[in-house]
C-alpha cells in the first residue's frame, strides 16, 4: 500500500525554521497501529492524518509515542498541504476540521499566512510541585496549571537559557511544561518541553498558545500579540484572544513530498 506524505515547516518564515510536521492526506483512516507506526518512523514531534467527509476534514495527530488531542503546528501544516495539493481551484478561504478536541477552523489570509481558530486552554494559579522546580532550576515568578504546567520566568534571557532536567520533568502529571516571559521585541516568548510525549523540546507549539494567549492578555491588558518560541529552530506566531477562542497565525514553508511504501507492513 502506498500513502502520500508531505513534510513542511510550520510557523516558519524560511526553510529549516519553525516546527517540521508530516502530513498524510488520505481517503480513509488506516488502523490506529499503522498511524502510530508511521509517526514513530517519521520521528517528528507530530504527524497529522487527514480524511475528508461531508464537506469537512477529519484530523488526528500522533507524536512518536502516542496520539494527542490537539496540535497547532501540525494542523497549520495539514491545512497548507490540503490547500496546495488536494483542494483544487478555486482554493477555499477556510478549512473546517473535526477532531477529538471539537471543530477547528483554519483561515487563509491575503498575505499567505494561515490562522488557526482553537479553543482557549484555561489555567489556574498553582503551587509548583518539586519535579517542576527541581527540573527547571530557575527563578520562577509564577506558575499556572492546566493541560500543561505554565511557568513564568523573570525575562526573555531566562527563557532562552533555561536548561531543564528532562528526567525530572518526566515525573510530572501533565502533558508538558511551558516556560514564558515578556519579550524584548515580541510581546511574549516561550519554550515547551514534553518528554512524556516523546518530545524533549518542541520547536514551536501552537496549542501551548491556547494557554499563553489568555495568560498574557490578563497581564498585559491587550488581546493581540506577536509571540516567539525560542527553541533552536525558532518560530513566529501572531496570536489574538477572541472570547473563548484563540486565533494563532503563521506561515508554512514546504520541505518534501513523497510516498510511503507499506507493502512490508
Amino acid at each position: 500500500m502506498q500513502l502520500p506524505l508531505y513534510q513542511v515547516d510550520a510557523f516558519a518564515n524560511r526553510l529549516f525554521t519553525g516546527n517540521p510536521a508530516a502530513v498524510c492526506p488520505l481517503s480513509e483512516w488506516p488502523s490506529e497501529a499503522t498511524m502510530q507506526a508511521i509517526a514513530t518512523e517519521n520521528n517528528l514531534s507530530e504527524t497529522a492524518f487527514v480524511v475528508p467527509g461531508n464537506g469537512r476534514l477529519g484530523i488526528r495527530w500522533f507524536t512518536p509515542n502516542r496520539e494527542v488531542h490537539l496540535c497547532g503546528h501540525a494542523t497549520l501544516a495539514a491545512a497548507w498541504v490540503w490547500l496546495e495539493h488536494c483542494a483544487g481551484e478555486p482554493k477555499p478561504s477556510a478549512l473546517h476540521f473535526d477532531s477529538v478536541s471539537g471543530p477547528l477552523t483554519v483561515t487563509r489570509e491575503a498575505d499567505g499566512r494561515l490562522t488557526l481558530d482553537f479553543p482557549v486552554a484555561p489555567a489556574e494559579p498553582a503551587e509548583p510541585p518539586a519535579p517542576l522546580t527541581e527540573g527547571l532550576d530557575a527563578a520562577i515568578v509564577e506558575v499556572a496549571a492546566g493541560d500543561d504546567w505554565l511557568v513564568r520566568l523573570e525575562n526573555e534571557a531566562a527563557v532562552r537559557t533555561v536548561a531543564p532536567d528532562i528526567g525530572r520533568l518526566r515525573a510530572l502529571d501533565r502533558r508538558g511544561v511551558i516556560v514564558t516571559a515578556e519579550g524584548d521585541e515580541a510581546d511574549f516568548v516561550s519554550r515547551f518541553f514534553a518528554p512524556n510525549f516523546g518530545i524533549a523540546e518542541d520547536p514551536v507549539t501552537g496549542s501551548a498558545h491556547c494557554m499563553l494567549t489568555p495568560f498574557w492578555a490578563e497581564r498585559l491588558g491587550k488581546e493581540r500579540f506577536r509571540a516567539q518560541q525560542l527553541s533552536a529552530r525558532g518560530g513566529e506566531l501572531a496570536c489574538a484572544l477572541a472570547g473563548d477562542r484563540v486565533r494563532i497565525g503563521g506561515h508554512v514553508v514546504p520541505y518534501l513530498a513523497g510516498t510511503l511504501e507499506l507493502s512490508g507492513n
